[in-house]
């Protein structure tokens, strides 16, 4: 029985892509082995702006059904 698809996604991947994902893999790594600080703070960035890009949506909401 073959396995269950979702439409539009993708499974699996060819070995190019496996190459370059590892790659990305090591070059996280040794951004933070060298530079632990500055990881830190692009970290705390990134989730800055993760976090106030879900409270615009929840106000979006919240606004949108008054």
């Amino acid at each position: 029985m073959a396995k269950s698809q979702i439409p539009g996604f993708k499974t699996g991947g060819g070995a190019l892509r496996k190459v370059l994902g590892a790659c990305v893999a090591l070059a996280l790594l040794a951004l933070i082995v060298h530079y632990p600080a500055d990881a830190a703070s692009w970290a705390k960035g990134a989730a800055g702006t993760a976090g106030g890009a879900i409270d615009g949506l929840v106000t979006f909401f919240r606004n949108l059904g008054n």
